[in-house]
């Protein structure tokens, strides 16, 4: 038997929802702005709203001077609260781990998965039969969706799903940096509750892929378009059973600035507009969570109502200056491009961002 950990599943917990209205817009007006509050020993960045207050720590994570952060992707959280960031890496430093693992407190415990250097992207945990694994893809040059031991042994590693005829003679074979709509290209995963899981490729053919528990490609939904059931960069994805609901896919249309609600099947349910790049999604009780590469997290209720947004700063990074590489001009408590984010085992909020220096920060529930 297969479970997603946390509801198992990377990011804490499954959650529990009620259905959204067809076409919902995400208010960005009459939520408080984050504030500061201060103890005898020092001041903490106190972000969010209501019942949803996070201090903030951008330093959280102490990486060996041996090693350097290079564009951080992606987070997950294992059952023991070990915490895995996947960074895209450099193509000319093979030797560079790309996967890094920290425990709770942000102590470096170990490093692994060179291989992905140039196209780390993606990562998830989940538990198949009691024992954890790490889910990872790779884009760019790697082109590659892997299934890892938590210390890095590869148990099974893919390629394009040929099968599909979505694809161009060889790309599975002879891979290359070579983008377009006959490319693959995977970003993430959703793990299904018969043991197979959903594969997007976000920067390739904009097709989800499904496989069955034993990582054989079955089907396939989406494709380019701007229209219902069709995305323009879905990158990331999750099944939402919030609420013991009938199982849901959220899939992040990034490119289309919203996300759209399907069955297990690809077909379009409902869509929520008015987000701002929104890069992922996951799940802790009844809260959705959405990092938007257009500098917030937003968090919705059991109802997709939004009852917090932390870290906001959309105007300054969005009005063209391209702060991404220039670290001076980030300011505490606000995020840059949060690419990912998950929740760890207690409901603190583990964020990894699109930064060339890279960035991963911790929100502890507050």
């Amino acid at each position: 038997m297969s479970q997603t950990f946390g509801s198992v599943g990377r990011r804490g917990f499954l959650g529990a929802a009620a259905a959204t209205t067809a076409a919902v817009l995400l208010p960005t007006t009459g939520l408080a702005a984050p504030f500061i509050r201060t103890s005898k020993n020092r001041p903490k960045n106190i972000l969010g709203q209501g019942d949803y207050q996070y201090e903030m720590n951008h330093h959280w994570a102490q990486l060996p001077d041996k090693f350097t952060w290079q564009t951080t992707h992606n987070v997950a959280v294992d059952p023991d609260g070990l915490v895995y960031v996947i960074h895209e890496g450099h193509e000319d430093k093979p030797d560079h781990p790309s996967i890094f693992v920290f425990d709770p407190q942000g102590k470096f415990i170990r490093s692994f998965g060179s291989r992905f250097q140039g196209g780390g992207h993606g990562l998830e945990v989940r538990v198949d039969n009691g024992t954890p694994y790490l889910y990872v893809t790779g884009y760019q040059q790697v082109k590659v969706f892997a299934k890892l031991t938590l210390t890095g042994e590869t148990v099974w590693e893919k390629y394009a799903p040929m099968d599909s005829g979505k694809y161009a003679a060889d790309e599975d074979t002879k891979r290359q940096k070579v983008w377009g709509r006959d490319r693959f290209m995977p970003t993430n995963f959703a793990f299904l509750p018969d043991g197979g899981f959903l594969l997007a490729d976000g920067y390739g053919s904009f097709f989800i892929h499904r496989y069955d528990k034993d990582a054989n490609w079955v089907s396939c939904f989406g494709g380019p378009g701007p229209g219902e059931g069709t995305f323009d960069t879905p990158h990331g994805l999750w099944l939402d059973q919030r609420g013991g609901k009938t199982p849901e896919v959220v899939v992040t249309d990034r490119a289309n600035n919203r996300l759209q609600f399907l069955d297990l099947d690809g077909k379009h349910l409902r869509t929520m507009d008015g987000f701002g790049m929104p890069a992922n999604v996951s799940s802790y009780g009844d809260l959705l969570m959405v990092p938007e590469l257009h500098a917030r997290i937003t968090l919705l209720g059991a109802k997709n109502e939004v009852v917090a947004t932390l870290g906001a700063d959309v105007e300054r990074v969005t009005k063209g200056d391209n702060i991404r590489s220039k670290p001076d001009q980030w300011l505490d408590g606000k995020f840059v491009h949060p690419h990912d984010a998950c929740f760890d085992n207690d409901g603190n909020i583990l964020v990894a961002e699109w930064v060339g220096t890279g960035r991963v920060s911790k929100l502890t529930r507050v």
